[in-house]
């Protein structure tokens, strides 16, 4: 049997643009991918991330090859770590022959955690995220990114009611651009233990106790909980820039308080 016949196809990406425009981001978006990812003490978490990966375009060239992101992906992998996700960066790079791009994951990411009395243990689902980028002539930049649910206890509320006081499930949105890798979990425990009290996947009844407890003993403003993380990040020498953002779904009104800090450490 005759192989088959090999046709010449034009590489119409790769031809010449005349309107010199440079493009500083082409690439997919809205790809979701099952990747498994390395936690500090080197535990595999399986996810499925949603990415967003581009590059930058020099004027000259038409078109970017939007199949060769999803070639890098295909390549046999193990259980991601930071390093090789920077790795990864660098290979989209040579492969898209580009000297500047960008990759954004999104993925939940489950933690194991154990009932503060009765230790029975469940996972509790954290929305996160990692960005790697790098500017023409630029070094390669990482940042992460966490939002962590929490229960915020209202300090007014405390102080005038003659019993109880009224509480809410709060999202703690936290991002660091890193100078030193740093985990997931080591992001979302700044954010638990700067809340009235963290939350759990599974509690038994001593546990409800516990919890309730240490909400009120610990009564948080929607301002106390950004502050509060914000010194935390200010002396951490692994962050650069950060954010910190507190959403808290009112139990008492039909709309969330909100606060925002944002910084950057020397």
């Amino acid at each position: 049997m005759n192989a088959p016949e090999r046709i010449f196809l034009p590489d119409i990406q790769a031809s010449p643009d005349h309107r010199q425009l440079a493009i500083q981001q082409v690439g997919v978006k809205g790809l979701r991918y099952p990747l498994t990812l390395l936690d500090a003490a080197g535990a595999a978490h399986p996810t499925v991330a949603t990415l967003t990966m581009s590059v930058g375009l020099a004027p000259e060239v038409k078109g970017t090859h939007m199949s060769r992101f999803v070639e890098l992906l295909e390549r046999p992998r193990s259980a991601l770590s930071l390093r090789d996700l920077r790795q990864m960066f660098a290979e989209m790079l040579l492969h898209l022959q580009a000297n500047s791009g960008r990759i954004e994951l999104r993925f939940p990411y489950f933690i194991r955690k154990a009932a503060p009395i009765s230790g029975v243990a469940s996972l509790l689902d954290i929305d996160a995220g990692i960005d790697v980028w790098a500017e023409p002539g630029g070094s390669v930049e990482m940042a992460l990114a966490v939002t962590v649910p929490v229960t915020s206890l209202c300090p007014c509320s405390k102080e005038i009611s003659d019993y109880g006081a009224h509480n809410q499930r709060s999202h703690l949105s936290l991002r660091v651009q890193l100078r030193a890798d740093m985990s997931v979990e080591e992001l979302v425990r700044i954010a638990e233990e700067e809340a009235s009290c963290e939350v759990f996947g599974l509690l038994k009844r001593p546990d409800e106790k516990w919890v309730t407890e240490r909400a009120y003993d610990n009564p948080k403003f929607v301002e106390d909980l950004v502050r509060d993380i914000a010194l935390r990040l200010q002396h951490e020498p692994r962050i650069g820039t950060w954010s910190v953002a507190s959403e808290n779904f009112e139990s008492i009104h039909n709309h969330s308080a909100y606060a925002l800090i944002e910084g950057k450490n020397v």
